[in-house]
């Protein structure tokens, strides 16, 4: 009897769970058997590592095989288990010596003739692997991925005969390393110079990317609302490194990492309006992440917010405040972080032009309450800049001199962000605790006679100073003064007093 095994993980979410993969050679009927709840990609393992073996001269014996996945009550799935099953299987055989594989964990999907494929999970995987002191082996084109879950021993092979060689000391695998891609925008993003006029839409725009905060345009068809969202990615800053490992966990979890590098800009998510709920906020099947998580230390943009079901943005209030969503079945359980700007356009009614004596539709003005009643009052709560934006007249936009560009906005952008990061940390000015805004006493007299006259809410008015110190900090300014509060309460969406 020969046995032998080798280090896996499954996976929870964005989180690694280890797993020892055992193989059994033994003597009896031939047979292949994977036990330990695989689901069927697992399952199908078994031919896939038949086939890549036999495709470099390799042949399983003509005995019982047995392959344990442990713990065993727990699920497995995904394809990635091809590679330890297989690497097991070797070492049983005496293809490849059992101690120096037992020093590695390893995932991978094997093609037919012994390729290794991508496959999600590697930089999580490349984390707990770590954590546990072991390397990693994984496919070739994911081992800069592997690279950023610290400093531990990658192997990083095209297919599994250079993996053997490897190991046989008939070839040294070379060590992957980092490529030297830009984290800056490549240049196709939008620009902001071509948004001409719209002071205010630009305005708030500006202090949304400065401060992190939440943004809702209104306005007719045409009005630019749109125009205007598509280029607040690029007035965003780089990921800190902390926030590029979080977020590039996510989307190595998901399989959307591309060419395997970390993510280095903000992600930026714009669903359809059909998107569902567990498409929007995560779930499905495999509890898979959400549009909210792919967003995460990036931007959400919603188009034609209204549109959206009810039950999908009611789901958005929870993320908005905690930054996570916590995903609960009956047999998984799963947080995922959502840290995200939400961006989101709208018409002030369904045909989009009420106020409009020419144009509106005759159900003008009940239109628009009915249609504006598809946002609840605490959803609404939570934005903290609300534009009302007029239509454009095509002849008027012509002769408009072009703004400034995104490049001479990112700067003012930036400057802001490194006077948050110096006052307060990491964390931006949308989640800054109101002991860190440094409000003169007439700017808070001014802030609380703000809030009582038009009836905010306690969370509306500890907003209204979080976007007042982020006008603050594009002026250089220390402290929030009166006319920076005055500023803010202009975007505040207002109560009925």
């Amino acid at each position: 009897m020969i046995y032998s095994r080798i280090r896996s993980f499954a996976f929870s979410g964005i989180e690694a769970r280890p797993v020892w993969v055992e193989v059994q050679i033994s003597s009896g009927l031939p047979a292949f058997l994977v036990v330990g709840l695989p689901d069927k990609a697992v399952a199908e393992a078994r031919e896939r590592v038949r086939a890549a073996l036999t495709a470099i001269g390799l042949a399983l014996p003509a005995k019982r095989i047995l392959v344990n996945l442990v713990p065993a009550d727990l699920p497995k799935e995904g394809s990635h288990f091809d590679l330890p099953i297989a690497l097991a299987l070797l070492a049983a055989m005496g293809v490849i010596p059992a101690e120096e594989a037992g020093r590695y964990a390893a995932l991978g999907e094997l093609s037919l003739d012994g390729r290794l494929n991508r496959v999600s999970g590697v930089l999580s995987a490349s984390l707990e692997a770590a954590s546990m002191e072991l390397g990693l082996i994984c496919p070739a084109s994911q081992g800069e991925e592997a690279l950023c879950g610290g400093d531990i021993a990658i192997l990083a092979s095209p297919d599994l005969l250079s993996l053997i060689n490897h190991f046989t000391g008939l070839q040294i695998l070379p060590a992957p390393v980092f490529s030297n891609v830009p984290a800056v925008s490549d240049g196709n993003e939008p620009d902001l110079a071509d948004v001409k006029g719209m002071e205010t839409g630009r305005r708030a725009l500006e202090i949304a990317a400065a401060g992190g905060h939440s943004l809702l345009l209104s306005g007719p068809p045409g009005a630019g609302k749109s125009m205007l969202a598509s280029r607040l990615p690029g007035l965003l800053p780089d990921l800190l490194p902390s926030e590029s490992l979080a977020v590039s966990r996510i989307y190595s979890a998901a399989g959307l990492l591309t060419d395997g590098r970390p993510m280095r800009r903000p992600p930026s998510r714009a669903p359809h309006h059909s998107a569902s709920l567990p498409a929007l906020v995560g779930g499905g099947a495999r509890a898979r992440p959400g549009e909210i998580s792919l967003a995460h230390h990036g931007v959400l943009f919603l188009d034609e917010l209204p549109e959206f079901s009810r039950a999908a943005l009611e789901a958005l209030r929870q993320p908005l405040e905690t930054g996570q969503v916590s995903i609960a079945r009956a047999a998984v359980h799963i947080t995922y972080p959502a840290r995200f700007q939400l961006i989101a356009a709208m018409n002030p009614c369904r045909c989009g032009y009420m106020g409009d004596a020419e144009r509106e539709c005759s159900k003008a003005p009940r239109c628009g309450a009915d249609y504006l009643a598809r946002l609840s009052g605490p959803l609404m709560d939570r934005m903290d800049l609300h534009v009302a934006m007029q239509p454009y007249e095509p002849l008027g936009y012509m002769t408009q001199a072009d703004g400034e560009s995104t490049a001479t906005v990112a700067k003012r952008v930036a400057q802001a962000r490194t006077r948050q990061t110096t006052r307060q940390g990491a964390r931006r000015n949308a989640e800054a605790p109101l002991d860190v805004l440094a409000l003169t006493s007439a700017g808070q007299t001014l802030a609380q006679a703000i809030a009582e006259r038009f009836r905010f809410s306690a969370r509306g008015y500890t907003r209204l100073l979080r976007v007042a110190r982020t006008i603050a900090d594009l002026a250089g300014e220390p402290e929030v003064e009166p006319p920076h509060i005055a500023e803010a309460a202009t975007f505040r969406a207002r109560a009925n007093p």
